[in-house]
């Protein structure tokens, strides 16, 4: 079967505007505000916090990564794609195989979450990441306001997302796909442990 896109949110922008009529700045406001992000998305505060469950992560807005979380918010409004943890999965699947051009923290994002959506939904996972290998990216362009007033279907045809998946996965989808995998699992051991090598040297002096 081909995959479709999961536009299973009632309050999803491709839902409310079925036909892509509204604009990038539109949609994204529709976007903010089903998701409680704020006027501005979240912008402009000092530090993000992300709920993992019972676990909550705290860490400074870099100006690096509002750079690159302008274009993740409209690859969610172009997408469907969720905002929990599994659909943030998802779009960094998404991204990783589109590419994300120049921009080092939306890489670093995008390598931090992917692999735990193998725990989630591998199906899930692959499906988004094939979608990303047939599409092209909003990181390769300019942040403007010529981009934010195409509409939502233009920008769809623009960048293949109306265009259906293969019926199979090709040899080159698996491999690359793996290859990511590898990747971002070895990105993310090596950012926990240089996160926990202070505590460890810390134990050493106490104990």
């Amino acid at each position: 079967m081909q995959e479709e896109l999961p536009f299973g949110d009632p309050l999803s922008v491709p839902n409310r505007d079925p036909k892509g009529e509204m604009t990038l700045r539109d949609a994204r406001a529709l976007y903010f505000e089903a998701n409680d992000f704020g006027a501005d998305g979240g912008y402009s505060k000092r530090w993000v916090k992300i709920d993992l469950g019972r676990v909550s992560l705290s860490f400074p807005n870099l100006p690096s990564r509002v750079r690159a979380v302008r274009f993740h918010d409209l690859d969610h409004v172009l997408t469907g794609y969720d905002t929990d943890l599994l659909g943030e999965t998802e779009i960094s699947a998404y991204e990783i195989a589109s590419g994300c051009g120049g921009y080092v923290a939306g890489w670093v994002l995008n390598l931090q979450a992917f692999p735990v959506g193998l725990f989630l939904s591998p199906t899930r996972l692959f499906a988004a990441y094939r979608r990303g290998r047939q599409c092209g990216s909003l990181f390769h362009q300019e942040f403007d306001d010529a981009l934010l007033e195409e509409s939502v279907g233009a920008a769809r045809r623009r960048l293949g997302l109306d265009a259906p998946l293969p019926e199979s996965a090709s040899l080159a989808d698996r491999a690359s796909f793996a290859g990511w995998l590898l990747v971002s699992g070895a990105f993310v051991v090596t950012s926990l442990a240089l996160m926990l090598a202070p505590l460890g040297g810390l134990a050493r002096l106490l104990f």
